[in-house]
């Protein structure tokens, strides 16, 4: 693999046997759209973070717990989704996941305390588990013209979702901190109605997945380093997601602005460059090379001026998106898994990284100073580099990608990369 790309990105995914990516099914579009609104909620708190704690009267690490409760619950949730969606099929596990979201992010925007704001933030990341795990899933076995075009979209959405998250809650934060919960479960509940009307229920795989089916995944030398690499990078990016605010210290629309340049610049390397630095050099080498840029990004970031920390902040975007991209192939190709067993058992391990590195980071600051934290930081994404190359021959994926045919049976799942 080390010369070649990973994960079956087609020469011109626009334009695959005969289909477009823009001449897609209704369903396909009501699930791409509500997806975007799905991963905005990862960040949509993200410039409203200050206003947060001075609403509530919270220190910044009680207020960061937004991010360690959420993606705490999503960690878990990934041994429940496949066992639910395999048995309730997919229609109805996005519909559930919708819901929950709705719900939630209505009662997090009512919030009297920071504790209730976290218990329910707890609540909203359990239904973005079970709608964004299995919306892939869906797109694929519903998209028209192969697997290619259908991830390109579910990507495509993903990176729209993550820039634009920070400016919807600029927007509506400017107003007061409560308004983005209160748009996003509206948005969600117009995706609920717009699913109920055009998805129709999608065919279940013949064996149905066990809680304990994705652990027993990682026992694969390949998806274990993959998720463990993962684990020490997330950290990093969730330093950046969730502690920069905090560092920046800007209004809500400034602080959104950043955050939007950011976002652009991941989803414009996750689905543009990604595949073309790995055509060229290979999956392990761009994934190695990312890791160590954005180690020193985050030094930069740690030790610079303020302008100098807006500027790598931004910049951060771009290798986020080119180590979304490569660690999500290796997870569902580099072992024989089913997909979804696979993505789930990688996930799971990851996401306990992007639990710890939103309430370790203002606690370190706390001990420590301002710097250290992005040390900490860098240090976990040297870290994952060191795994990667280490472990190179286990992350080498020998066997051939399978046919979009079986990619949409087996159910592919990425869950916000």
């Amino acid at each position: 693999m080390s010369g070649t790309k990973s994960g079956g990105h087609a020469d011109d995914p626009f334009q695959e046997g005969g289909g477009s990516l823009l001449r897609q099914p209704k369903a396909v579009w009501a699930t791409a759209g509500a997806s975007v609104v799905a991963f905005m909620g990862i960040g949509l708190v993200d410039p409203i973070l200050p206003s947060i704690a001075r609403g509530l009267h919270a220190s910044n690490s009680q207020v960061s717990l937004l991010f360690t409760s959420y993606f705490l619950i999503t960690a878990f949730a990934m041994l429940v989704t496949g066992f639910v969606s395999s048995r309730i099929g997919g229609r109805k596990t996005l519909l559930a996941g919708l819901a929950l979201v709705v719900v939630f992010a209505a009662l997090s925007g009512m919030s009297g305390s920071v504790g209730e704001l976290v218990g329910f933030r707890a609540g909203w990341g359990l239904g973005n588990a079970l709608f964004v795990s299995t919306s892939l899933a869906v797109i694929v076995g519903a998209a028209a013209g192969g697997s290619a075009a259908a991830i390109l979209l579910y990507e495509s959405a993903l990176g729209l979702g993550m820039a634009c998250g920070p400016l919807l809650g600029a927007i509506l934060g400017d107003l007061k901190w409560r308004y983005p919960f209160f748009g996003t479960a509206v948005l969600m509940a117009i995706g609920f109605v717009a699913i109920t009307a055009f998805l129709k229920e999608q065919p279940r795989p013949a064996r149905k997945t066990s809680l304990l089916d994705p652990l027993r995944a990682l026992g694969h030398g390949g998806l274990a380093s993959a998720a463990v690499a993962a684990f020490f990078y997330n950290y990093a990016f969730f330093t950046v997601l969730a502690f920069t605010p905090f560092v920046l210290d800007m209004s809500p629309y400034s602080s959104g602005g950043v955050f939007f340049a950011w976002g652009v610049l991941l989803a414009v390397f996750s689905v543009l460059v990604a595949p073309r630095l790995q055509h060229r050099f290979g999956s392990l080498k761009v994934l190695g090379g990312s890791l160590l840029l954005l180690a020193a990004d985050l030094l930069v970031l740690g030790y610079g001026d303020h302008t100098t920390a807006v500027v790598c902040t931004v910049l951060s975007g771009a290798f986020i998106g080119l180590n979304n991209t490569v660690f999500t192939e290796l997870a569902l190709g580099v072992s024989d898994a089913p997909r979804p067993v696979a993505s789930a058992g990688y996930n799971f391990v990851r996401w306990f990284a992007a639990a710890a590195a939103p309430f370790l980071a203002p606690k370190i600051e706390e001990w420590t100073d301002l710097h250290v934290p992005f040390v900490v930081a860098a240090a976990a994404a040297v870290a994952g580099a060191g795994i990667v190359a280490v472990r190179r021959r286990a992350l080498t994926i020998e066997a051939a990608e399978p046919a979009p045919r079986h990619a949409a049976q087996d159910g592919v799942s990425a869950f916000a990369n």
